[in-house]
């Protein structure tokens, strides 16, 4: 795999972490839980690797600038803003979530994870909107040392 593959990949990941949780929820609803658990844990698997596979992006591309002009630009800022913000917010959030409905502590599970899910969502949904907006719909622009990297 290449470096200018990752972003693509890391955009799967988010959409396939978005089915997983409204599979898992759809899952808990319908008191499915060894689904609901199978599905969470998924997720949970498809965003570590996504973190893992975006730090080291960053690390060997450095910042990709957004080269989009006009109206868009305040949009994919703000976009990004609050999936940035939210993205830190939940890394805590899913580990309490998930460790305590792996420790059947099934009260404390379900408060948390009112919070947990719609923000869980959110930074996945905007994660591909993000991917979309800066590598598919614009043409990035890289840092000097690295514009061999074709996105497209």
């Amino acid at each position: 795999m290449s470096l200018a593959q990752l972003p693509a990949v890391n955009a799967a990941l988010n959409g396939a972490c978005t089915i997983l949780l409204v599979a898992g929820f759809a899952f808990i609803q319908k008191r499915k839980i060894g689904l609901h658990r199978f599905c969470m844990i998924a997720a949970f698997f498809c965003s570590t690797v996504f973190l893992i596979l975006y730090l080291y992006f960053h690390a060997h591309a450095g910042v990709i600038r957004f080269s989009g002009h006009g109206w868009i630009r305040p949009v994919y800022f703000t976009i990004l803003f609050s999936h940035t913000t939210l993205a830190i917010v939940i890394v805590p959030l899913v580990v309490i979530t998930l460790a305590r409905g792996l420790r059947s502590r099934f009260d404390r599970h379900r408060a948390i994870a009112r919070w947990t899910l719609p923000l869980w969502l959110y930074v996945s949904v905007t994660g591909v909107i993000v991917y979309w907006l800066l590598y598919v719909a614009y043409t990035p622009i890289t840092p000097s040392g690295f514009q061999t990297i074709h996105f497209h």
